[in-house]
């Protein structure tokens, strides 16, 4: 068994490279608040949607395969209640509540948005630290007509897990480097993954960090 000192060299490197979603955005027509575990996203989301001077924003999220264990009410309630008290007019807020996956964010949020006869051009993805490479990826895959920026947040790994657990961070960490490789061309636009990023990915895996790795490719 490696030590945990190699075991977080390697998570790292994972974290650092799955965090880099580029520059923010000037300005944005919405913002996109992805559900997951992480209710500090509903934060970073508030945010956005008064940094990137947005006219809607949509809190998205079902119960998935991180949150079903762990919450009662859907991602995109719990981020709306938060996103309202932090001073989000409720009138610019739409909740998603039936997607469970990151390609289901996408397209039932633009569902919802030309359901109101809401046809965005620009869009600001607030999510997990860790999830902006991959949001990046997915939105361009499944809504291509938006131009995509992430809202940046970028703290280090250890500032983000705190005293807390890290090893769900590490397992959703290790699926989510996996999906850009086995998912590319499917559900996401490719990304090219670089060879030592992969090998650490390969790694944390063989360590046992594979809960949410794709096993039917």
């Amino acid at each position: 068994m490696r030590s945990m000192e190699a075991v977080m060299k390697d998570a790292g490197i994972l974290f650092d490279f799955l965090s880099d979603g580029g520059p923010g955005p000037d300005r944005a027509d919405f913002v996109l608040a992805m559900g997951s575990q992480d209710l500090g996203v509903a934060d970073t989301a508030a945010r956005a949607f008064q940094e990137a001077r947005a006219g809607w924003l949509v809190c998205s999220g079902g119960l998935g395969k991180d949150t079903a264990a762990l919450f009662s009410q859907p991602e995109g309630e719990l981020y709306a209640q938060r996103c309202l008290a932090l001073g989000v007019p409720e009138d610019r807020l739409i909740v998603e509540r039936d997607s469970t996956n990151s390609g289901e964010n996408f397209r039932f949020t633009r569902a919802a948005l030309e359901e109101r006869g809401i046809f965005p051009k620009t869009g600001v993805i607030a999510c997990k630290p860790y999830m902006a490479k991959r949001a990046l990826a997915v939105g361009a895959f499944q809504w291509p007509e938006v131009q995509w920026s992430v809202f940046p947040t970028k703290p280090s790994l250890s500032e983000y897990t705190g005293q807390g657990d890290i090893r769900p961070v590490l397992e959703l960490m290790a699926g989510d480097l996996q999906r850009l490789r086995v998912y590319a061309g499917r559900f996401q636009a490719p990304v090219e993954v670089p060879e030592p990023v992969w090998a650490a990915y390969e790694r944390l895996a063989g360590d046992g960090y594979d809960r949410y790795v794709v096993r039917e490719i």
